[in-house]
């Protein structure tokens, strides 16, 4: 088991580079240690939104679609699967209590579909200004975007 990689796999890479060449910076395999004393390493972390994302491989991690069932040394590799998702769940639940969003995908996900969740997920969050004090924690600050209001036309004008 040496071989399998735990960071820089091929589909974290991907997502990671078409993260940044959107212009989306990052921390990657950044651990954070929560108020609950877990620690979590997150694939690709942003601080400052608190999004993590983990980008999860279909025989690790039990995909419903593509996992496999090992059959050779089943009594070591069904529990540790098992472990695997328990493990990822505790894992949710500690950052989304600690504030976080949190985002998993399967490898087998496309790129274009893997950027447009994270993307969906970053722009959902809106980053605190620790300069404005008027900035508080008002839910319905966040309810939704800013209202667009249509530019003038001639025929309103006159």
């Amino acid at each position: 088991m040496r071989a399998n990689r735990r960071t820089d796999t091929k589909p974290e890479l991907a997502l990671r580079h078409a993260l940044h060449r959107l212009g989306y910076r990052y921390r990657k395999d950044y651990r954070l240690d929560l108020d609950s004393g877990r620690r979590v390493r997150p694939d690709i972390a942003f601080t400052a939104r608190k999004v993590a994302v983990f980008v999860d491989g279909c025989f690790w991690h039990a995909c419903p679609e593509h996992g496999s069932k090992p059959r050779a040394n089943e009594w070591y590799w069904g529990p540790k699967l098992i472990k695997n998702v328990e493990r990822d769940r505790v894992n949710d639940a500690a950052l989304i209590l600690a504030g976080w969003t949190v985002v998993r995908l399967w490898e087998h996900v496309p790129l274009d579909e893997a950027v447009g969740t994270v993307v969906t997920a970053l722009t959902a969050t809106v980053v605190p200004d620790p300069a404005d004090p008027s900035d508080t924690a008002d839910p319905s600050d966040t309810a939704g975007p800013p209202k667009r209001i249509p530019p003038a036309t001639d025929d309103s004008l006159g």
